[in-house]
């Protein structure tokens, strides 16, 4: 069972709801010098020159202070639960600054990304993870950026995870 706040428990209870749900998005690569802080709510300025704007929190360790989430504009596709198609979600970055689209878009290799959903009033209060998402590709335009994202594949997984010896299964080998 997923453990929420209780003001996140009301927000979902009410009709109407003065909270905010923000995700927050960690991504982090070996060719990076420093992660990827995303976020979809702008309710602090961050600076003044250029105007930008994000979110203050410590999720994945991030200091507030120095290390906020940029806001930018977010749609999500969830992934298909077709049988041949892989368990793949996209998300669309609409509106970023041409550094964060020419980061995002030179690396080669599947960076790590984790995702949080947290409250515009608590954003340091967790109510949703999802880490260990790897990012397989990234394309785009002036306009947007599609990340796509995937789990680590479980066909991947060593099947069965240890060898049945004597020494560990002595019940198999009497």
């Amino acid at each position: 069972m997923r453990r929420i706040s209780l003001n996140q428990r009301l927000s979902l209870e009410e009709h109407s709801t003065d909270e905010i749900e923000v995700a927050l998005f960690h991504i982090e690569h070996d060719e990076l010098s420093e992660p990827v802080r995303l976020s979809t709510d702008n309710a602090d300025r961050l600076s003044d020159d250029p105007l930008t704007y994000g979110t203050r929190s410590t999720f994945n360790g991030a200091n507030p202070v120095s290390e906020p989430f940029q806001f930018v504009l977010v749609s999500a596709d969830l992934p298909s639960d077709l049988e041949e198609a892989p368990a793949e979600a996209s998300v669309v970055l609409e509106n970023v600054t041409k550094g964060i689209a020419d980061v995002l878009q030179m690396i080669t290799t599947q960076a790590s990304v984790d995702i949080a959903v947290v409250l515009a009033s608590s954003p340091d209060q967790i109510e949703a993870e999802y880490k260990g998402l790897r990012l397989v590709r990234a394309e785009g335009d002036a306009a947007e950026i599609t990340l796509f994202l995937s789990r680590q594949p479980i066909e991947e997984e060593s099947f069965p995870s240890v060898r049945m010896t004597k020494q560990r299964f002595p019940g198999l080998h009497r």
